[in-house]
């Protein structure tokens, strides 16, 4: 292909290859030279021109196929256009040449169709160029028109277009001849041709004035005509022409030349036209008076669905500004069509009616208006509706007939203010509240409307109300419930307003808020109330028992919380509406009239109803006895079948319907319920179904019946595609026929359905066929296999029994049935049977693959496919696979062989795939030829689909068969025409393309020649379906596009593919089109950009951008300028806003998702404004809040209507959005918070920002945080309770995110401090009385996260948000005193538990901040010392915090602990129910439990913080403060606090329960914390229990009990092992610790008590206490010491694996590192394991003294390895750079083991000592590894040192210790690093100072070392701070020597250290000269001198007398250092007088 590329084409290459290689590579060519013409120089266009054009008109000439034809007119139009364009005339003339020829062959009619083509681009590219020959042109082409066939005419059509297109206005003249063939071709037979005429006239319409202004009428008329019969694309083409027109006669675009005595046409007129077409259809419209028809022949529905789509393109065209302005008028016009006494002749004609105008008012009122002119059309709809209904009172007072027109009106209007309501929401709060609309009391008081329509309508109407409105559920449901007990004795009350209840409890399925109770229990006596009473007034017989069995259906709906309850009562209500036995049922049928029959079957289908809904939504209440109760109903239910066919005989017609509507009930019933439950009468109940699959008279529609039984693959083979288009709501009646479309008052029983749709049941008769078809599915797998057999011969003998169109429609039952039934066995893998079984039901289904129903062959191959499942034999499969294939060698007639095509597909779909290459190659060997045969079109289209169906199925298998069915693909694609009569033929292939393009997969990124070939041509396949006419092959082109992306991403061309996308928001081409509506377009151009969003996102918004700025605009449309204005992603934000489609708008929602992710950080400014921009299209909330009451206070018409006024509500290039878009706005704003998070510090950093906002060009988003704050604020202050929740989150995310962020220009305070007003406004209106449970419970806690955050610093502004949760604590505590009437009581308890969090989570801040300033203040006044006070400041806001809780706290801690109290019942096991209180908890009631329960599970961590930091404060002392005003009654186990004073408890016994409720509710969290807990729970429960154990009371309690602390540390060591978080951790440790001080001190006080008790003189003989007692053993599991030691272990092998001989495969001591690690060169551990090592070694070292000795004894060997093996560790360096802290530790834990009592007691002295020396051993050991293992001389020295000063002498002084000792201080005095030797000589100083250093090994052995250092400083003297240290600590050691030696041997040694200082002293000469060091130790040794001297006189004197060398040095220094100081007081006076006066410049 790559030959192909060049300007003129390669004919050499082209002419080498076949036939359709060649068709192949003139394409491509074509399709290289459309894009290279633009781009190359004209002058060399034109040197080539000539030739070029001779290649492309002899490709014209060679009977081009469809799509070459397209492409070669196109580059033919270039080529002049870009080159020489005076020769155009002579193409012309050819092309006219060529059209006029009268060649009538097949091979001449491409070339034709071509010239026609080529005509039309020359014009459209030209222009008026050609002006001079385009009279000759259209006269040949309309010639042309009268001989061509459809093709040509079509193509005809499309040319005119073009030329249209091309000279604008200057084709004028030909204006009326083109009109006058369109008009012919408009009505063709051919659907292409109409859509192509209705496109051409549509173009003629822009400057044919004449077309929408005196031909107008001609005009509507010939469009209804075109409407009969049409096509969905044809009604879509036709009501575009139809409503263009209609807009521009009512507002022309451009001046109309006055007709004598004309006028413009008003809106009245225009509907006019519409109206009577509606009417009458297309003939016999003009007379505009009289009934000119005579009969009730009724208009074709086509007629009617096109002419309402054109009455909506009409109204879009015109705009949503005229709408405003006009839609009173619309709305009377439109609801007077729906009362005319013609357009309801039938029931169905007035269904069809009613849909038509619910269409116009949806896809317009819904589409073109924005909120506020929504609100005031529902308050117009409101006003059409009160006349209406006082009218119908009249008409009824009259008995008038007209009554039953009026209620198709109010339908209507109903319906719509509905709709509009639920799409408002909570926004539509003013409309209700608005007393002078009045729209409850007029939707209500259709309730009792003669018309079951009209109630049902305003019974719907009022659930749309409730959903939008949760608040007005209750409302509504008491007012209702309360007229229905006044009026039950009028019947259509009692109908109308159980409709209203059932409605409105169906409504709480979408109301997460509820409603109380209680209301469930009146809603089932209401019901018990009307079916008791049903039978005491026959007049309303009917309509009570209706009625109550409606009310029980709906109450079921509220789940099994509710009706659990209530089940014992409606089963009482189940079993007496049917005979106590089948004997009763048979007895009734002797008794009884037609009208007590009648009632009967009613009654009993209302209460199967019922018991429906029981099983739907409470399926889990039914329990066996619940079964059992239930079989006898049952049983009477089925045995009533058998009867009912006499009963009708008996009584005629009159009780048919009942019949039927009982059969259909009992159907619908079992198709739920187990077969086991009615097996007694499974043999009757299937001759039953036989007999209605099989009997005269059934009803069916197989277009409703046969595609949801098919594949969805294969419904593309049947064209029913009109089921998922804008216009389906209409579209839907016409695939109904006869029977009619669905509507309410078919079954009054789905108004409590969950849809949020308006249900459509269909009649009765169709619903039982659907019924009998699904219960037959359940039926005949439980039968055994000979009935089986049996019933499907019977089936099989009764089709060959009828005839005509009966056969015909039981055979599209049967199969549908047996279809049901395969795939019932199917799923189930349950076998069929044997040949028995399979013979029959094989012969069904493949009698129906041969008829010519297209629906029932899919069903037919669908079933045939799951027969092969059910079977589930492969030999069965291989017999049916060859069967197939012999009938498509041996059939002759194109449909049975497309059939068994599609079966040959389907059977290798349900057997498991295709698996081998050989099953593959039979197959394809078979489908390939059928798949080129032309002369079937049919056949080749299924044989095409199966091909698709087998590449899907054979996945990598079918690799050796892409190359030739792809070039199969292609050629089909060019050579098949691509009209509407083929487009299930070019669906089939697109499918192809799709999987071949998966079955080549990631192979298609290869550059082997073979792939690019392949790749090339998929892209040239991707490029003919694009440039197709139909959306539906766009869409599929779009589909295999983005597989291709999928694939091979940098193969596709995004410069070319997203302007292609694009151009769908410009509206600028015919291709892809996003504002198309074509639904299937959409949704392919939305979910590619999301697929490209998600790899390029940054690129796809630029080439949309670069697209709009270089395309030229004919029109500009708004998507235009939003594109301009803020990109594709504002363009997006406008489609979200106006598409319904939930598949599309979760793709737009993703798409922008993605953008988002790229590029939010880049562009931060953009997004940002772009989110601002949509949240403010429309108008503030403050702004309406102000507005409202004076429209309400003037009540005046004018008022309201003036909103319908066209203006814009906010700036920007958005307007009037949606809340549902200004939500997502809102979150995308939080995920840009959240991007940034994880980008960049200085996002939320303003010193940092700004600095590097000066350096870069570069965005942060705290710049912006006053656009942050205004979204918030905008967003919670809404009407919409949805916006308000998102804004109050995005509010609670700002304050978290920037509360710690600096304002940089005044320091101290916080960024956000600016910001308080707007939180307090934000925040102010969730806390009003009407303000919504989640509301407030979500204001809450952003409450507590603005006063935790400290951003406040004036306790006036932090009082303002502290009021609000006053308040809110106030309604807690008052407002819950009666219970709530508007939502359920679960939402009190969420309120009120979302204050209680709140408070809690003050407090807690608020104790630690006050925490924070104590200590603050007392490092304050320890460094000021003796400082004056200056004067007192007012404490910041923080500091004050508790003062404002502590008001609230003995309220608030009685609510935390019995909110605590609650949450600890409920998370009681399920076996545990029945000890639950019966009345329920504090803030629950026990028929709420299930809704409450996640409100606690979300609220109790913070709680239980709080109260334990409450508990430590009071230090558990109670206090009398009165009892706290609780909203329900204190249960008796509520903390002691009961009223009753027989259940007084004691301050102990109360202090006890709060300690168990705090310890058990944090035990039983942390044994399990699930993975989706949140940290923060897990943090609060330990912080909590350490406030709790820092108060001596609970520690007792806990050390008291032993069995609690060890239950305690085993969760905690759980906790440890899975939690790898540091903080967690670390509070483990701390809480584990606390525990052992607990128990420490219990010891300690026992031991303490025994002495005292026992006295001093027996304290040999007391008890031993601690662990171990006599013995000395731990039990594992019961042991405290056990289990502590367990944790510390797992936290020191975590850390140090080294530890553990197994680990490190030798013994730690031995210095071997990890595994693989050499010794000392583990790794470093960092500053958190360090802590966490350190806590761990604290741990241990307090575990032997909470032993007895025994237990001691037995412990201390585990605690000194561990101990002794970390020190060890720290020694070779494993501490690093972080490890002072844990060294720090290491060596306090030593101290702390050595200094235990324990080991001088005498029992375990020796044992003591014995392991300590082995401990010394070890640690010598460690330091003999050798030096390069050594990294911390210093650690192990002070370890030792430790040893020397803790340990008792008996483990220093023993052989050889003591001997290594000294060999270690030796060896450490040696080293050359003089901070060693400084500490060294420190820790020799306190070793010389204990008792163990006096002795004279110590003295002797070390002495000589420290002299011989210090002698020999004279000839090396310090040149560092560090060698001076070293040398003054050496000194001081030789001190401490002397000092430490006996009297006796003191002088000496004072005589030896004297000398030494004296060496350090220097003359002055030298002292000049020398280092600093040098010269500070000179002066420290004269300063020491000066101190010893006078305290050893005779030793100073002897040594000066003997030694005149030492004296002269010492006095010359002792002389220089006077006259130093005399120099500095008395100094020399200087040359120049100085000032009198000295400046202080020491202050210190």
């Amino acid at each position: 292909m790559e030959q192909a590329q060049t300007l003129l084409l390669n004919e050499e290459a082209c002419g080498q290859l076949g036939e359709h290689q060649r068709a192949e590579f003139v394409y491509e060519w074509l399709r290289f030279l459309k894009k290279l013409l633009p781009t190359t120089d004209r002058a060399d266009v034109k040197q080539k021109q000539k030739r070029l054009v001779e290649q492309l008109q002899g490709v014209l000439t060679g009977s081009p196929g469809p799509p070459t034809r397209r492409l070669l007119a196109q580059c033919l139009a270039l080529v002049y256009r870009y080159g020489d364009s005076l020769s155009a005339p002579l193409a012309l003339d050819r092309c006219s040449d060529i059209i006029r020829s009268k060649d009538d062959s097949p091979s001449a009619l491409p070339t034709r169709l071509a010239a026609i083509a080529s005509v039309g681009a020359l014009y459209e590219q030209l222009g008026r160029l050609l002006i001079s020959s385009f009279r000759e042109s259209v006269g040949t082409l309309l010639k042309a028109v009268k001989s061509a066939e459809s093709q040509g005419r079509y193509e005809i059509m499309l040319s005119m277009e073009r030329i249209l297109r091309g000279l604008g206005v200057s084709a004028v003249p030909c204006h009326r001849d083109i009109y006058k063939t369109a008009r012919a071709c408009l009505t063709d037979r051919s659907m292409a041709v109409r859509c192509a005429t209705a496109k051409c006239l549509l173009e003629l319409q822009r400057e044919a004035v004449f077309l929408w202004s005196s031909e107008l009428e001609s005009m509507a008329t010939l469009c209804f005509r075109a409407f009969e019969g049409s096509s969905y694309d044809v009604r879509v083409a036709v009501s575009k022409l139809l409503g263009t027109l209609l807009a521009s006669a009512l507002e022309p675009k451009q001046p109309v030349a006055p007709r004598p005595g004309g006028r413009r046409m008003c809106l009245e007129e225009v509907m006019e036209l519409l109206s009577v077409g509606f009417l009458r259809g297309g003939v016999g419209f003009l007379r505009a008076s009289g009934d000119m028809l005579k009969g009730c022949s009724s208009v074709s529905r086509d007629i009617r669905v096109g002419i309402t789509q054109a009455c909506v393109v009409f109204v879009s065209a015109l705009g949503g500004a005229w709408l405003e302005l006009n839609f009173p008028s619309l709305l009377a016009l439109l609801l007077a069509l729906a009362s005319h006494p013609r357009a309801t002749q039938t029931p169905s004609d007035g269904a069809c009616t009613r849909r038509c105008v619910s269409f116009v008012l949806r896809s317009t009122l819904g589409t073109l208006l924005g909120e506020k002119a929504q609100v005031a059309a529902a308050k117009e709809i409101c006003r059409a509706i009160r006349p209406q209904k006082k009218a119908s009172e009249a008409c009824v007072a009259e008995v008038n007939p007209e009554v039953y027109l009026n209620q198709h009106v109010l339908v209507c209007a109903l319906l719509e203010l509905g709709s509009l309501i639920q799409g408002l929401g909570s926004t539509a709060t003013p409309l209700v509240q608005d007393s002078s609309i009045g729209l409850l009391d007029s939707v209500i008081s259709v309730l009792f409307h003669p018309s079951a329509s009209a109630r049902l309508a305003a019974a719907w109407c009022l659930r749309c109300v409730a959903v939008a409105m949760p608040a007005q559920a209750a409302v509504l449901l008491d007012r209702c419930a309360e007229r229905l007990t006044a009026l039950k004795s009028c019947p259509e009350a009692v109908a109308g307003y159980s409709a209203a209840v059932a409605a409105l409890l169906g409504a709480l399925q979408h109301c997460p808020l509820g409603i109380p109770h209680s209301r469930g229990k009146m809603v089932l006596e209401l019901s018990e109330d009307l079916l008791r009473s049903a039978t005491q007034n026959s007049r309303i017989s009917m309509q009570r028992a209706q009625g109550g069995w409606l009310l029980l259906a709906a109450l079921n709906t509220l789940g099994p919380a509710v009706v659990g309850d209530l089940l014992g009562r409606q089963l009482l209500l189940l079993r007496c509406a049917f005979p106590p036995s089948v004997r009763e049922l048979e007895a009734e049928l002797r008794r009884g009239d037609c009208f007590t029959w009648q009632v009967t079957l009613d009654g009993r289908a209302g209460a199967l109803s019922a018991l429906k809904s029981l099983v739907s939504f409470c399926g889990e209440l039914l329990t066996d006895e619940v079964w059992a109760r239930l079989q006898t109903p049952l049983s009477c239910a089925v045995a009533l079948l058998n009867h009912l066919p006499t009963v009708v005989k008996s009584y005629g017609n009159q009780v048919k319907n009942a019949a039927t509507l009982y059969r259909l009930r009992v159907y619908e019933i079992l198709v739920l319920l187990p077969p086991e439950t009615y097996t007694e009468g499974l043999g009757s109940l299937l001759r039953q179904l036989v007999c209605e699959l099989t009997g005269e008279n059934p009803s069916c529609c197989g277009l409703l019946l046969l595609p949801p039984l098919c594949h969805p693959t294969d419904l593309t083979l049947t064209g029913s595609t009109t089921l998922d288009t804008d216009q389906r709501y209409i579209e839907q009646q016409l695939q109904s026929g006869s029977l009619g479309i669905g509507t309410l008052e078919y079954d009054p029983f789905s108004i409590f359905q969950s849809s949020q749709e308006v249900p459509a049941p269909v009649p009765a008769a169709t619903a039982l066929t659907n019924a009998t078809i699904q219960l037959f599915g359940v039926i005949f797998p439980q039968l055994a296999t000979p009935h089986r057999a049996q019933t499907l011969e019977q089936l099989g003998e009764a089709l060959r029994q009828l005839k005509g169109a009966r056969q015909q429609t039981a055979h599209i039952l049967v199969t549908s049935a047996l279809c049901c039934a395969l795939k019932a066995l199917g799923s189930a893998r349950a076998g069929l049977g044997g040949e028995e079984v399979c013979k029959p039901a094989r012969s069904l289904l493949w009698g129906a693959l041969e008829s010519p129903n297209g629906l029932l062959r899919c069903v037919a191959a669908e079933g045939s496919g799951r027969l092969v499942q059910a079977v589930n034999d492969p030999a069965f499969t291989a017999s049916m696979t060859m069967a197939s294939v012999d009938k498509l060698k041996a059939a002759r007639d194109a449909v049975s062989r497309a059939g068994h095509a599609l079966c040959l597909a389907a059977l290798q779909r349900y057997s498991g795939g295709i698996s081998s290459s050989q099953q593959l190659g039979t197959s394809v060997g078979v489908l390939f030829p059928l798949a080129q045969d032309t002369s079937a079109p049919e056949l080749q289209t299924w044989s095409v689909h199966a091909l698709s169906v087998l590449m899907d199925l054979s996945g990598p298998l079918y690799r050796t068969h892409v190359e030739p069915s792809l070039s199969l693909v292609l050629r089909l694609l060019l050579s098949s025409p691509h009209t509407h009569t083929h487009t299930e033929m070019h669906l089939s292939l697109a499918l192809c393309l799709h999987q071949l393009i998966t079955a080549v997969g990631p192979d298609l990124q290869e550059e082997s020649d073979g792939v690019c070939t392949l790749r090339s041509v998929c892209l040239m396949a991707c490029a003919v379906l694009q440039d197709s006419q139909e959306c539906l092959l766009q869409a599929q082109a779009i589909s295999c596009l983005q597989q291709l992306h999928l694939f091979a991403p940098k193969h596709l061309n995004l410069a070319q593919l997203v302007p292609s996308l694009c151009e769908s928001l410009l509206d600028y081409s015919v291709l892809v089109n996003m504002c198309s509506s074509y639904l299937w377009l959409r949704r392919a151009v939305v979910a590619c950009l999301r697929q490209l969003a998600q790899r390029e996102a940054i690129e796809v918004c630029e080439h949309a951008v670069t697209l709009v700025k270089e395309l030229p605009r004919r029109d500009n449309t708004q998507l235009d300028v939003t594109i301009k204005e803020v990109g594709l992603e504002g363009a997006l934000f406008c489609l979200l806003d106006r598409e319904w489609d939930p598949r599309l708008c979760q793709d737009i929602r993703e798409t922008l998702g993605h953008m988002l992710s790229s590029a939010a950080t880049g562009k931060l400014a953009h997004w940002l404004k772009l989110c601002k921009d949509v949240l403010l299209a429309s108008a503030d909330s403050t702004a309406v809040a102000v507005q409202e009451p004076q429209q309400e206070d003037d009540g005046d018409r004018d008022d309201d209507a003036s909103v319908f006024h066209a203006r814009a509500e906010s700036g920007g290039p958005f307007c009037s959005l949606r809340w549902a878009t200004r939500v997502f706005a809102v979150e995308c704003v939080c995920r840009v918070v959240a991007l940034c998070e994880s980008a960049d510090p200085a996002h939320f950093d303003m010193a940092l920002a700004q600095e590097r906002r000066l350096q870069e060009s570069t965005d942060f988003l705290v710049l912006h945080l006053a656009d942050l704050i205004r979204m918030a604020f905008v967003a919670a202050t809404d009407h919409s309770q949805q916006l308000r929740l998102a804004g109050l989150q995005t509010l609670l995310l700002i304050i978290r995110k920037f509360a710690s962020v600096p304002e940089p220009e005044f320091p101290g305070h916080g960024i956000l401090e600016q910001y308080q007003a707007n939180v307090g406004a934000a925040l102010r209106p969730a806390f009003t009385a009407d303000a919504p449970p989640d509301v407030t419970a979500k204001a809450c806690q952003v409450c507590s996260a603005w006063i935790s955050s400290g951003v406040v610093s004036e306790l006036k502004d932090v009082r303002r948000v502290h009021e609000l949760l006053v308040s809110s604590l106030q309604r807690v505590q008052g407002g819950r005193e009666v219970p709530s009437l508007l939502y359920n009581e679960g939402t009190a308890a969420m309120e009120t538990l979302a204050v209680l969090k709140a408070w809690a989570e003050v407090y807690i801040v608020a104790v630690q901040t006050a925490g924070r300033s104590d200590a603050t203040e007392a490092e304050g006044d320890t460094d000021e010392g003796s400082e004056g006070g200056g004067g007192a400041e007012e404490p910041p806001a923080d500091a004050n915090l508790l003062r404002f809780v502590q008001t609230d706290l003995p309220t608030l801690s009685r609510l935390w602990l019995a909110a605590l109290q609650d949450h600890a019942l409920l998370t009681l096991p399920s076996k545990y129910g029945q000890q639950l209180p019966p009345s329920g908890g504090t803030f629950y009631t026990a028929e709420t439990l299930e809704q409450a329960r996640p409100h606690y599970c979300s609220s109790w961590a913070p709680i239980l913080h709080a109260s334990a930091l409450w508990l430590n404060s009071t230090g558990f002392i109670l206090a009398d403060d009165g009892p706290a005003n609780l909203s329900r009654p204190v249960t008796p186990t509520s903390m002691g606090q009961s009223a009753s004073l027989s259940s007084v408890k004691s301050p102990e016994d109360i202090n006890t329960e709060r300690l168990h409720l705090i310890l058990g509710i944090s035990v039983e969290f942390l044994c399990s914390p699930h993975s989706q807990d949140q940290m923060e729970n897990i943090t609060s429960c330990l912080q909590a229990l350490q406030a709790l154990l820092d108060v001596p009371w609970p520690r007792a309690k806990v050390g008291n009990d032993q069995a609690l602390s060890v239950e305690l540390l085993t969760v905690l060591h759980r906790l440890m092992v899975t939690r790898e978080s540091v903080e967690v951790q670390l509070a483990v440790l701390q809480l584990v610790r606390q525990v052992v001080c607990a128990a420490q001190e219990h010891v300690r006080e026992k031991r303490h008590s025994a002495e005292v008790d026992d006295g001093a003189a027996e304290k040999e003989t007391l008890p031993e206490f601690g662990e171990g007692r006599d013995t000395g053993g731990l039990v594992p599991g019961h042991s405290l010491v056990f289990g502590a030691l367990e944790l510390c272990l797992c936290v020191l092998l975590r850390k140090l694996p080294q530890l553990s001989p197994r680990l490190a495969r030798g013994s730690p001591l031995l210095g071997q590192g990890p595994p693989g690690v050499p010794a000392g060169l583990a790794t470093p551990l960092d500053a958190s394991d360090c802590g966490l090592v350190a806590a761990a070694l604290a741990i241990l070292s307090e575990l032997p003294s909470i032993c007895s000795p025994e237990g001691s004894v037995c412990v201390l060997p585990t605690v000194l390895y561990l101990l002794v093996g970390v020190l060890c560790e720290l020694v070779r360096g494993v501490g690093g750079p972080d490890g002072g802290p844990l060294v720090s530790g290491a060596l306090q834990a030593l101290r702390s083991v050595l200094s235990t009592p324990l080991s001088r007691v005498e029992k375990s002295r020796e044992a003591w000592s014995h392991l300590l020396r082995c401990a010394l051993q070890t640690l010598l050991d460690c330091g003999d590894t050798g030096k390069e293992a050594l990294t911390d001389e210093v650690t192990l020295l002070t370890a030792l040192t430790i040893f020397l000063l803790g340990a008792s002498p008996e483990v220093t002084s023993a052989e050889p210790l003591q001997t290594r000792l000294i060999q270690r201080f030796k060896t450490d005095l040696q080293v050359k690093d003089p901070t060693v030797l400084r500490q060294s000589f420190e820790l020799l100083t306190s070793v010389f100072q204990s008792p163990a250093g006096a002795s004279g090994s110590f003295m002797q052995a070390l002495g000589a070392a420290v002299v011989g250092y210090l002698r020999g400083v004279e000839n090396r003297r310090p040149q560092t701070q560090e060698e001076l240290q070293a040398v003054q600590e050496g000194a001081r050691a030789l001190e401490a020597l002397a000092e430490a030696a006996e009297e006796m041997h003191r002088p000496q040694l004072v005589s030896v250290l004297l000398p030494v200082l004296i060496s350090f002293l220097l003359d002055e000469n030298a002292l000049a000269s020398a280092a600093g060091p040098s010269r500070s130790l000179h002066a420290w040794a004269l300063q020491e001198l000066m101190r010893l001297g006078p305290q050893h006189p005779s030793v100073l004197r002897g040594l000066m007398a003997s030694a005149p060398a030492m004296k002269a040095r010492l006095e010359a220094a002792i002389k220089g250092s006077q006259e130093r100081v005399s120099s500095k007081s008395n100094p020399q006076a200087p040359s120049k007088s100085s000032p009198s006066i000295q400046l202080k410049t020491n202050f210190l």
